[in-house]
């Protein structure tokens, strides 16, 4: 049977039914701008490319962008999956486009980048998930602009080994999946993830190559409480995630799921102490902290494969 994606995004009792609530002063985002993002701009368009920064809606566009640095979104712009905290398009996607991996290493050198992050949209109509293409990636980045560290975020595959195998035997410098929220809200926060898929896929990761970074992050504001926040964080660790980055949830649109509340900068603070107590080796979290978020520090940092392969 074909693929048919859930419709359902949200049920309504989940929509917020008062006004949003207030931005707390501390969450300031700034409105995108500048010669460097312009041309960013220009180039992405010029070569059919998406980004995350731009179809999630990230706060942190204008920072990154203005200096030059972004997450591109591969596998097409459609996702198979309806998170209910994400405002990426959903249906049903078009064919792979093979040359996408090229593309996106030509944009790369093109912007003499020194790290690239690489994630994707769910290709749940494929049983390696879209895998390939990411090998492909990271294969023809270092083919054209050697030195430039790699980063991939990529879906849980549904725990695929295989497909996993795909993406580790082309040995990125930092393997990224992040678990989102906490077990008790993933059918509403994610409906169609599993914890156990993400468990798999990070765990599985280190095990494939002991050298890579593995990298996971968490969103705050949706109903979670602090004690399941801190579980999740000893499962990470369990698991041999390297780097945690954690983020206040921002409500993109009022079809998506309201802020429960919004986290302290005492919280965060907090939350990245006891990360770092329990044995992550590098903690991003505040408000406005996203996957990628420093993530050319924590690479150079860290990383052995990048020392391996440049010195």
């Amino acid at each position: 049977m074909p693929y048919t994606p859930t419709r359902d995004r949200i049920k309504p009792d989940d929509i917020a039914t008062a006004k949003p609530k207030r931005r707390p002063p501390w969450i300031r985002v700034r409105a995108p701008a500048g010669e460097s993002y312009e041309q960013l701009q220009t180039l992405m368009r010029a070569k059919s490319l998406h980004t995350v920064c731009e179809e999630a809606m990230c706060p942190n566009i204008g920072e990154c962008w203005g200096s030059g640095t972004a997450t591109f979104l591969m596998l097409g712009d459609i996702c198979t999956r309806t998170c209910g905290f994400c405002d990426i398009k959903h249906g049903a996607p078009p064919p792979l486009d093979w040359r996408e991996p090229e593309r996106v290493a030509q944009a790369v050198k093109a912007m003499n980048l020194r790290h690239a992050v690489i994630t994707s949209v769910n290709r749940d109509d494929r049983k390696d998930g879209g895998a390939p293409l990411f090998a492909m990636v990271i294969r023809r980045i270092r083919a054209i602009h050697p030195g430039c560290s790699i980063e991939v975020l990529i879906p849980d595959f549904k725990g695929s080994l295989e497909a996993l195998r795909i993406v580790m035997d082309a040995r990125p410098e930092i393997l990224n999946h992040n678990v989102e929220t906490v077990p008790r809200l993933f059918k509403k926060v994610q409906p169609q993830d599993s914890y156990a898929w993400a468990r798999a896929i990070l765990r599985n990761a280190k095990k494939m190559d002991p050298d890579v970074l593995t990298k996971s992050g968490l969103m705050l504001g949706l109903g979670e409480r602090m004690d399941e926040v801190r579980e999740v964080m000893r499962d990470l660790r369990s698991w041999g995630v390297d780097i945690l980055t954690i983020g206040q949830y921002l409500q993109p649109s009022r079809k998506h799921l309201p802020i429960e509340r919004y986290y302290t900068l005492e919280e965060f603070e907090e939350l990245k102490q006891f990360g770092l107590q329990i044995g992550f080796r590098w903690v991003e979290s505040g408000p406005l902290v996203r996957s990628s978020y420093h993530a050319e520090q924590q690479v150079r940092a860290l990383s052995v494969v990048h020392r391996q392969l440049y010195g």
